[in-house]
């Protein structure tokens, strides 16, 4: 049994269930105490790219929201900062961040990192686009990238490295699932130009 935290969409709150989890066509699926199995939809092309808020590091809070019918973005969920994967994509979208500016797209890079950890890697990377903090995985958990990991036969939760591309409409237009970071800028960049 596995503590973990469901988007209630009626009330927009997340909620703790005592609960079994498992993915299974296009559904997260819980089960919880009693055995009743639960379903939250997972995201997909065409719907509304749930809002955050994210503090820049000049102290702005900054709403995805802002950006809707003014430039189209790049969300990208990764596990954390410093990581070799992470560290590979970071500089891929660093060095081809002139290009999306040039062609009205922001970056937003999302992980469970504080802002601290956040203020370093942007630093160390010379990293020109926002960096969310996500320590508690609302986001992550908004746009169902967080779940059940397995690696080397443990298994924990955590973020699956995903993107997702938004339209200036706010719509989600393609989403990538556990992407593999290398040439994944130029996978991106491809999709818009």
């Amino acid at each position: 049994m596995y503590i973990i935290s469901v988007l209630d969409r009626a009330n927009q709150q997340f909620v703790n269930k005592e609960c079994i989890f498992y993915t299974t066509h296009g559904f997260s699926s819980v089960m919880n105490k009693r055995g009743d199995q639960e379903h939250t939809t997972i995201l997909k092309s065409g719907d509304l790219a749930p809002d955050f808020s994210l503090t820049d590091f000049e102290g702005n809070v900054i709403k995805l929201s802002d950006f809707r019918d003014k430039k189209k973005l790049i969300i990208y969920f990764y596990p954390k900062d410093f990581t070799p994967g992470c560290t590979t994509e970071a500089n891929e979208f660093t060095r081809d961040y002139q290009k999306f500016k040039l062609a009205n797209i922001e970056i937003i890079g999302i992980s469970p990192d504080s802002n601290q950890s956040h203020s370093r890697f942007k630093e160390k990377m010379e990293i020109p686009y926002l960096l969310a903090a996500d320590p508690t995985n609302e986001i992550s958990k908004a746009y169902g990238v967080y779940g059940l990991k397995n690696f080397m036969g443990r298994e924990y939760f955590g973020v699956t490295r995903s993107t997702f591309l938004v339209g200036a409409d706010g719509k989600i237009f393609k989403i990538f699932s556990k992407v593999k970071p290398r040439g994944h800028s130029q996978e991106v960049l491809e999709m818009f130009i």
